[in-house]
């Protein structure tokens, strides 16, 4: 199986107590199974999130039956993923240049070791 490797970027609302909430929230043993199939099930085979600061950076590799219209489909059906965006808005903010609604972007890849 061949896998694919996507990077995005987010920006969590500049504010320490939030930064310290979020990064709880994303610790191995606060998990939410029903979110971690959730992401599975879209194709995700493996899944990090980094922060700098306030900015997030997401590397995800995906298998061949991942797409992001799948993904954003499969999300506005399950209302466990719902409550969890929900919840993530309280942390999360638009990096400049998103539109409206949107806050992971998917980043341009400029260069790979040769």
């Amino acid at each position: 199986m061949q896998l694919k490797r996507i990077c995005y970027a987010c920006d969590l609302i500049d504010d320490p107590e939030l930064i310290a909430e979020y990064k709880k929230y994303h610790l191995a043993e606060n998990a939410r199974p029903e979110i971690t199939k959730s992401i599975k099930d879209a194709g995700v085979a493996s899944m990090e999130i980094y922060l700098l600061g306030n900015r997030l950076f997401m590397i995800m590799e995906v298998d061949e039956t991942f797409t992001p219209e799948r993904k954003q489909l499969m999300d506005i059906a399950n209302p466990d993923v719902q409550k969890w965006e929900q919840l993530m808005w309280k942390f999360q903010q638009a990096p400049p240049g998103a539109k409206q609604g949107e806050k992971w972007l998917k980043m341009e890849q400029i260069y790979s070791l040769p």
